[in-house]
């Protein structure tokens, strides 16, 4: 079945089975819509931060393997939580083919995809 453009968000999170959480709704402005944009901020600011830390890590000679491989985890950590916000964010992006068919056919569709 198909949705509404805007009506299923993913979230920067995932269930405690690890499954793709996703919010349907027509309110940006609402206390869930907020958590998660609070919590993608939040993500993204953390990326920041262990960016700058890794560069300082791989700088050093003397790290150790050990926290190189922490230091992969987070990494990868990060990532993932990265590329679940670009998702994320370009599921909601109206493109000028959006606003096309909504003249021509009314509200544009969107299919939902899972990311893992």
């Amino acid at each position: 079945m198909m949705t509404p453009h805007n009506e299923l968000r993913l979230l920067p999170w995932s269930s405690p089975e690890g499954k793709p959480c996703f919010l349907s709704t027509d309110d940006n402005n609402g206390p869930l819509s907020r958590l998660a944009d609070e919590t993608e901020a939040a993500q993204l600011n953390a990326s920041t931060n262990l960016l700058e830390h890794a560069q300082e890590v791989l700088a050093d000679e003397e790290s150790e393997p050990a926290e190189l491989g922490l230091l992969a985890r987070d990494l990868t950590e990060a990532l993932r939580d990265t590329l679940r916000i670009a998702v994320s964010r370009g599921h909601r992006i109206r493109t000028p083919d959006h606003f096309a068919d909504e003249e021509a056919d009314g509200p544009s569709r969107l299919s939902a995809a899972a990311f893992g």
